[in-house]
């Protein structure tokens, strides 16, 4: 679906209830806000609310999407869909950073909804036509001569 040139695609957001794995394999509740923004048309932030800071992670929304079919990711995000012990269809998300790793518990037909939502506001592979390289070019030089 093409959007008018004059109409940007909008900005999706959805509030997850998910569940924090720790090592003996026990459950805690966190929320979770995912947000898609067409300017940034490849990425999905992922805001972990957790306690007096929220943690942000950012990263590929092909990742996400492949990731609730299959085994995807390189490097500090992993996903795969499993089953939870209740036998429900659920989404892992192992985040790894310096600081440390977490695993996340997603319901597949909640990731699963917001990844729809997105897909209608910008269709894979039509990426690019949401691309301003002008300006991104200018600000790359304009921070280099500063």
């Amino acid at each position: 679906m093409e959007h008018p040139l004059n109409m940007a695609p909008a900005t999706v957001t959805q509030l997850l209830g998910l569940e924090l794995i720790d090592g003996a394999g026990s459950a805690t509740p966190i929320e979770a806000e995912l947000h898609y923004d067409p300017s940034d048309p490849y990425a999905v932030t992922a805001v972990f609310l957790t306690g007096d800071s929220p943690v942000r992670w950012t990263f590929g929304r092909d990742l996400l999407l492949e990731g609730i079919a299959e085994p995807a990711g390189d490097g500090d995000v992993h996903v795969w869909p499993c089953m939870d012990a209740d036998g429900r269809p659920v989404v892992l998300m192992e985040l790894c950073s310096p600081d440390g790793e977490a695993l996340i518990q997603a319901r597949t037909e909640q990731l699963a909804a917001f990844l729809d939502r997105v897909t209608a506001a910008v269709p894979p592979g039509s990426e690019p036509r949401l691309l301003d390289i002008d300006s991104a070019l200018a600000a790359i030089f304009a921070a280099e001569s500063a």
